[in-house]
């Protein structure tokens, strides 16, 4: 299975890289950065720590997008720290990043490659995509799927009551992508608030394989600001979400349904507006999920970081 990721990170998004680079199932032909959690110099950065502390720096790493499309970008440090990988302390990367902006190399990549072959994995604000999709439009029926971690229905809103982050900081980019006509997946918070870190699963972690304290590290610092805020044991882990799905999709379940995006109202922006239970006539666009085997998920993780 052929992969690109399109990222953010953040400690999650660094998660889930590692998850895809430990599975052999699974190809990583490259990694594009996007603006999001912190801003573009910074995940660029940490796009690259993930690779080298996964031994992959053969995997490339484009820079993106500095900005959402028509907006002032949001960023999130006061869940991911100042760096957007706060809770391990590692070197700066050595590997450089890859020539060519990484909107040109998902379009390259995409007409390269057999039609259908390569899944987009968007892990953060939808920018890169949206601007590929837009820039060359013929690239959209030669994307397998797009699984993208994103949205909420009845969780609704983590950056405000009604939005999830990554579609609330560029809302014009996600109506852009569930508009386009390629099959979609969407792991919204629904799903995502069902799977926490606790200290069981995070000590768990901790002796998994050689970077396993790495993670710990990470999951231990992201978790802090969760706890905080909604009461909960741990934090939800989002982002692996998406590359376990694309490994074991029996983990997860949800309905073929309805999204649309909100842009216009200030007091909705970004919202995803998922007809969850098909009262009105518009056409099916995105499998959303909404709930996920919390214990399955945790041990796929464990496993598979200890392979690194």
């Amino acid at each position: 299975m052929k992969i690109i990721i399109d990222t953010d990170p953040g400690q999650d998004d660094a998660v889930a890289i590692l998850l895809a680079l430990a599975s052999p199932e699974i190809e990583v032909l490259g990694i594009t950065a996007v603006a999001g959690n912190v801003p573009l110099d910074l995940t660029a950065r940490n796009a690259r720590i993930v690779c080298e502390l996964a031994g992959r720096t053969d995997v490339p790493v484009h820079a993106g997008c500095d900005r959402p499309l028509a907006r002032d970008l949001v960023t999130a440090e006061h869940v991911h720290g100042k760096t957007g990988l706060d809770g391990a302390d590692l070197p700066d990367p050595q590997m450089p990043l890859a020539e060519g902006h990484a909107v040109d190399f998902l379009i390259e990549t995409l007409r390269a490659e057999p039609e259908g072959s390569v899944t987009l994995c968007p892990l953060g604000p939808l920018t890169n995509v949206a601007t590929a999709l837009q820039r060359a439009p013929d690239i959209a029926p030669r994307i397998g799927r797009i699984v993208l971690m994103g949205g909420a229905y009845f969780e609704v809103g983590n950056i405000t009551p009604a939005a999830e982050f990554n579609i609330y900081v560029d809302p014009e980019a996600a109506k852009i992508v569930f508009g386009a006509g390629v099959p979609l997946t969407v792991v919204p918070l629904d799903a995502t608030h069902k799977a926490l870190t606790t200290r069981a699963r995070n000590d768990a972690f901790r002796t998994a394989g050689r970077v396993g304290e790495v993670v710990a590290g990470w999951t231990g610092f992201f978790e802090r600001y969760d706890k905080e805020k909604y009461g909960s044991e741990g934090a939800p882990l989002h982002d692996p979400c998406v590359i376990a799905w694309l490994l074991k999709p029996e983990l997860f379940t949800g309905r073929d349904v309805n999204v649309e995006i909100e842009v216009d109202s200030p007091l909705t922006r970004g919202m995803t507006v998922a007809d969850w239970w098909g009262v009105t006539d518009r056409p099916v666009n995105a499998t959303f999920i909404g709930d996920v085997d919390a214990e399955g998920f945790f041990a796929l993780l464990t496993e598979r970081i200890a392979r690194l």
